[in-house]
């Protein structure tokens, strides 16, 4: 894996966006030459060859003074003003580079671009993280691309493994009409496209890496996992000596290049140089810059795929201007306001709040039916349910799809206990424990899972009610990590607290029929939360971004 880069977008001397992959950049530099295809080049000035920071005397103090050196990890006593100066330099370096969002408070922050932005809740300072766990959970990554694309052509499995979800959950429901719908007509989908992330945590008592979920549809942060990547080496490299830090213990990381490049080679793959690719996007979007840096990336990074003078155009539409904008031409293709699509990326569509009415549902069946390359199709985003993970937990059904015995041990080494709310003995379990337990619905996108008191609660209403509802979840043993010190960074202010942290491993998978192209661990992002805190959701407010430092 490479390092990400810099952001182009702050330069002051930025006048076009060129672009080489963000693993060919050493931060904390900005250095954009051309792609050697082109013809001319331009090079940013190294704006962070030296700290960009006004406290440099202090900085030279505090060198001096090795008392300033707390142990290794023991972030919280760093000496003070060595602590301002590394604050300091991580919001400079967070500005330079676009380690930035819409700052919620800011109304036009989420729509219009530049207006509002704040960079992102961070740690200052890696965590640790085992390195022999890290290898696995990288190791896991190709393996569970390969389960997931097997599992998404058994639609009769999918059908009645959500069949009692369906009767209990309006949203999973009008996904699996849809699919339905897919099979009905025998829809094949043989390109298949994912950009997937795997997250985990290692559970202490039990010294295991254990999934807390594969995540199949708008799949974040992989730009931002760059960028703190650069941030925490850039960081360590001014203060490593200092505080103990070899910032080639914080892994490299290409996550960004590679989601471009997986939908680069799918574009490839559907073979029209007249094709864009759709990127699909919410109404509001305080992470729009991730999503503009990977468009940009396919534009100019990939001008030779097929046809020099045609470069990857990408669209950026909600569900609901698809509808409106969207059509079938007679051959299959997905026409949207008049541009042929070779390729959708969902970067919405994974929760209720995205179809507020039937015009957003018109569309997602619209492009289904399509003969665009969907990442992901309908199967895929089907196979990323909670649903289906726990039943893949079930002894017996990962040798259904995966031959190779020494991959079903590796799977099923890492996944977590997962049961149905129909285990009477497990409900009773929880009941009576419930801070063992997490109980999970069939949503995505942070806040929605239920802990401890109001677990309880739950599962005795339900039990009261009588009815389908618990169809609606699962259970999962609640996996308890390490916590560690850490200095989190939010709106300018720092903050200490004991932390754990939720490793992701991103995927990338690319098959046309029995040719697989790709099929990759595609580098990682790293969410880290108070350890007194359920969710870790970082743009919800629950959780800050963050690397680890391999031990």
């Amino acid at each position: 894996m490479g390092i990400g880069s810099g952001c182009l977008f702050c330069s002051p001397s930025f006048s076009g966006i060129r672009i080489k992959p963000l693993s060919s950049y050493i931060f904390p530099y900005f250095s954009f030459t051309f792609n050697p295809y082109q013809p001319h080049s331009l090079s940013f000035p190294k704006l962070m060859s030296q700290p960009l920071s006004l406290n440099s005397a202090p900085l030279q103090e505090a060198e001096a003074d090795s008392s300033a050196a707390p142990p290794l990890f023991d972030y919280h006593h760093i000496d003070q003003k060595l602590l301002d100066n590394i604050v300091y330099d991580a919001l400079v370096w967070s500005t330079l580079n676009c380690l930035l969002v819409g700052d919620k408070s800011v109304q036009r922050s989420a729509t219009v671009p530049g207006v509002g932005l704040v960079h992102l809740p961070l740690c200052l300072l890696p965590g640790p993280f085992p390195e022999t766990h890290w290898k696995q959970a990288c190791e896991l990554a190709p393996i569970f691309n390969e389960l997931v694309d097997r599992v998404s052509l058994d639609g009769k499995f999918l059908q009645e493994s959500l069949s009692r979800t369906k009767s209990a959950d309006e949203f999973t429901s009008r996904l699996l009409d849809i699919h339905s719908k897919m099979l009905q007509i025998n829809k094949k989908e043989d390109i298949r496209l994912a950009i997937s992330r795997s997250d985990y945590m290692v559970d202490e008592k039990t010294k295991s890496l254990l999934q807390i979920e594969m995540n199949t549809i708008s799949t974040s942060f992989a730009l931002i996992g760059c960028l703190m990547t650069g941030l925490h080496k850039s960081l360590i490299s001014q203060y490593g000596n200092i505080l103990g830090l070899d910032s080639n213990r914080v892994p490299a990381n290409n996550a960004v290049d590679q989601s471009a490049d997986a939908l680069a080679k799918g574009w490839s793959e559907y073979n029209n140089p007249r094709g864009a690719i759709l990127v699909v996007v919410q109404v509001e979007e305080r992470n729009m810059y991730e999503q503009h840096y990977i468009s940009a990336l396919l534009r100019d990074k990939y001008p030779f795929l097929l046809y020099d003078t045609h470069r990857i155009k990408s669209i950026r539409k909600t569900l609901a201007q698809v509808d409106k904008e969207g059509e079938i031409l007679p051959d299959g293709t997905l026409s949207v306001d008049g541009h042929p699509i070779s390729v959708v990326y969902f970067r919405a569509g994974y929760t209720p709040k995205d179809y507020p009415s039937e015009s957003e549902w018109r569309a997602r069946l619209l492009m289904e039916q399509s003969s665009a390359i969907k990442c992901p199709s309908i199967s895929y985003h089907l196979v990323g349910t909670k649903k289906i993970q726990q039943e893949l937990a079930k002894p017996g059904v990962l040798e259904r799809f995966v031959e190779n015995k020494d991959h079903v041990a590796k799977l099923r080494a890492c996944f977590a206990g997962l049961w149905s709310l129909e285990d009477s003995d497990i409900v009773k379990k929880a009941i009576e424990s419930p801070e063992l337990f997490v109980m999970k619905p069939q949503r995505e996108g942070g806040g929605n899972n239920i802990y401890g008191d109001d677990l309880r609660k739950t599962l005795l209403k339900l039990q009261e009610a009588g009815s389908q509802e618990d169809a609606a979840y699962i259970l999962m043993q609640r996996i308890f990590p390490a916590p560690f010190p850490a200095i989190m960074v939010r709106d300018g202010n720092w903050s200490t607290g004991h932390v754990i942290a939720e490793a992701g491993i991103f995927g990338t998978y690319l098959r046309n029929k029995d040719k697989i192209i790709i099929n990759n661990e595609s580098g990682y992002m790293v969410r880290t939360k108070v350890s007194s805190s359920n969710e870790g959701g970082v743009l919800p407010g629950f959780g800050v971004v963050d690397t680890v430092y391999l031990t």
